[in-house]
């Protein structure tokens, strides 16, 4: 470890164990659980590099919903002040000034440059054509980061292939997940070549796949296939592993920051924009209209284009309409990252109702319950009495926070998702309270939906810096929430 490092944030025991684990390897693999900051270990790591002269570029990719956390939160929460640096965002669709902002990477920089880009660019050929001049110019003296690496787990995939190629390219490689392992062991060889090729002592995917595999060819017909049965030899892929990464569940280190907040971004549908931007224009027209305004007539134009972004609306007869969604995607991948108990947050009964059921027919019937206004008491005390029960099948708590964000103990919670967020600042911070409060011995993370370039936006900010929404609505400010627009997604 750099001994004149300064850390702008503290770091924790696991993390300082992490980072000399880590130290000047070339290759290496932070499995640290959501919530354990492992992005904070990451940049560490980089600013030390930088420190000792060794890197002074680095190329961060991470999936579109997450990419953006490094550039608005990540980076400048730990990067030590100590260390001069720009930070530059890949935009695939860029407009006139963000290629003036990309273009800035080919000048000269007397400090640390860090260029983020979404993993999914590199399956097109303007994505792979910037990642490859990027190596060229700087990889070796760079470092080339994948974070959620399970994202080129497949080593068949056009972007994975793309990746191992620019990676051979960079002096030192990193990989962050919470779990390299998602779907199989098998997972973790593309993630380990990208490191470096043969790091776990295979050439190919198929020599790898005997070693750890166990195998039967299948005949349908004409055609014949290899079937995997089963696995085997785990032990000795486990002590492979261990020589090049390091290992972090949040049971184990309960000196963490009792709360972790990050952002999972959402595009829009074609629909969801079509929707959004009539509804956009009703209601700046209405703000235009300064003698008819109201907050209460704000509030719900506000409300309306929330629901938009959820994937329905009522309409001024009264139907409602539903159309395609990422979100709830999203949030399925959120969960899948997490092997703990969850409370989904949402505004909307439409939503709390298609979650629940989304979430028992893909995990099982019963690990999910409704917890709204119309849920009686009974089911109420019977739903909080399971979700405590560290044994029960009810893994997701889905509620309304002006429901069921007051007065309730729901500390088997340690992930806490919103979906959609209520507009009072009071709901917010008493629905956080939920699963943090007195019981909980686990950290607690806290995720918000948000769709990029939309009043998601505006509304998570506020709330997250604890301002009151209601006292800014009839406020010139609001004129700015309502004219972000979706087609910059």
């Amino acid at each position: 470890m750099t001994v004149n490092y300064k850390f702008k944030t503290k770091p924790y025991g696991h993390q300082r164990t992490a980072l000399d684990r880590c130290g000047n390897k070339k290759s290496f693999g932070l499995f640290m659980e959501m919530g354990t900051g492992k992005s904070k270990v990451l940049l560490d790591n980089l600013g030390m590099l930088f420190c000792d002269g060794k890197v002074n570029f680095a190329l961060i990719i991470a999936p579109k919903g997450v990419y953006r956390n490094w550039v608005a939160k990540e980076i400048p929460q730990h990067m030590s002040d100590d260390v001069p640096h720009r930070v530059i965002r890949w935009v695939s669709s860029a407009n006139k000034a963000q290629k003036k902002e990309m273009a800035a990477v080919k000048e000269k920089f007397n400090g640390l440059t860090i260029f983020v880009m979404n993993v999914e660019a590199f399956s097109s050929v303007k994505g792979k054509t910037a990642g490859e001049w990027l190596a060229k110019h700087y990889g070796w003296h760079g470092m080339i980061v994948v974070d959620e690496s399970t994202a080129i787990k497949n080593h068949k995939a056009k972007r994975t292939k793309t990746l191992l190629k620019v990676s051979e390219k960079f002096t030192y490689t990193r990989i962050l997940t919470g779990s390299p392992v998602t779907n199989s062991p098998l997972d973790i060889y593309a993630q380990t070549d990208f490191l470096s090729p043969g790091l776990l002592g295979y050439d190919s995917f198929y020599a790898f796949q005997g070693r750890y595999a166990v195998l039967q060819k299948v005949k349908m017909g004409a055609h014949a296939f290899t079937q995997v049965l089963g696995y085997r030899n785990l032990d000795e892929l486990t002590e492979r592993l261990e020589r090049f990464s390091y290992r972090v569940l949040k049971k184990d280190c309960l000196d963490l920051p009792e709360k972790t907040y990050t952002s999972r971004y959402v595009s829009l549908t074609d629909q969801q924009k079509s929707w959004y931007n009539k509804i956009q224009r009703e209601a700046m027209i209405l703000l235009e209209d300064g003698d008819l305004v109201t907050a209460p007539a704000i509030i719900t134009q506000m409300l309306r284009l929330q629901q938009i972004l959820s994937g329905h609306i009522k309409s001024d007869d009264g139907v409602m309409h539903t159309f395609p969604t990422k979100r709830t995607a999203a949030l399925m991948e959120i969960l899948d990252e997490h092997s703990g108990k969850s409370i989904i947050w949402s505004r909307f009964r439409h939503d709390i109702i298609h979650i629940t059921k989304e979430l028992n027919a893909k995990f099982g019937q019963g690990s999910a319950a409704a917890y709204f206004g119309d849920t009686s008491d009974d089911v109420r005390n019977d739903i909080i009495t399971q979700f405590q029960d560290p044994n029960s099948k009810l893994k997701y708590f889905v509620g309304n926070p002006s429901t069921a964000g007051y007065g309730l103990t729901l500390t088997e919670a340690d992930l806490v998702v919103y979906y959609t967020n209520d507009f009072n600042l009071a709901t917010r911070m008493q629905s956080e309270d939920r699963a943090h409060r007195i019981g909980q011995l686990k950290p607690v993370t806290y995720v918000d939906l948000i769709c990029d370039g939309t009043i998601d936006e505006k509304i998570v900010g506020a709330l997250q810096n604890k301002i009151e929404i209601s006292a800014k609505v009839l406020g010139e400010e609001v004129k700015q929430w309502l004219s972000l627009s979706p087609s910059l997604i």
